[in-house]
């Protein structure tokens, strides 16, 4: 290719741009090309983001995690001190027999040692993060007594909700529980 065919295909010449000095001056980039280089420059942002974004999600996980495991600890030890950090103030939990508690009428049971757990193993773990909400399912079984003494044993299934609040601190505002086998109380012994 000539100089001269070069000049006027990359250039802005006077024979083609109509300006009279004839000063070379370069195209611009056409709006495709623009488009194209920004979409490049995305595309190869995007792994980064997405790791960082896994990488975030993980961590919370595992903070529901250990509050879950702090959760199972305080039941099992009638730690009032680490359940009050636990629950919000708006706390609800909804027994297996339909009762509806606040955080304070739960940790008055839990002084009054009304509702007692011995054992408390829990599988199914699952969670999922939505925003600053948390909403962990799970199995549980279970060992302890009832509030008028009667055993209590059995398989339940639960959900508890978490919400992120000021500080990046989570809190349970929500607790659901429900049989998941029709005997959840020890048989009485027959004598």
């Amino acid at each position: 290719m000539s100089i001269h065919a070069s000049v006027t295909k990359n250039f802005d010449v006077a024979s083609i741009s109509g300006l009279t000095s004839g000063t070379p001056m370069l195209r611009r980039l056409p709006m495709r090309m623009f488009v194209v280089v920004m979409a490049v420059f995305l595309v190869a942002a995007l792994p980064h983001a997405s790791a960082q974004h896994r990488e975030h999600k993980g961590a919370e996980r595992a903070q529901i995690v250990a509050l879950e495991r702090e959760w199972q600890k305080a039941t099992l030890a009638d730690d009032i001190s680490t359940m009050d950090k636990l629950l919000s103030e708006d706390y609800l939990g909804i027994m297996a027999n339909g009762e509806v508690f606040t955080k304070t009428q739960q940790l008055d049971r839990m002084r009054d040692r009304k509702f007692m757990i011995t054992k408390l193993e829990t599988s199914e773990l699952k969670i999922k993060l939505i925003g600053n909400i948390a909403i962990v399912t799970s199995l549980a079984q279970v060992e302890g007594a009832s509030g008028d003494n009667e055993p209590l044993h059995g398989a339940y299934r639960y959900t508890r909700v978490y919400q992120r609040l000021g500080g990046n601190v989570w809190k349970v505002t929500n607790f659901e529980v429900t049989p998941a086998n029709r005997q959840h109380r020890a048989p009485a012994s027959q004598g």
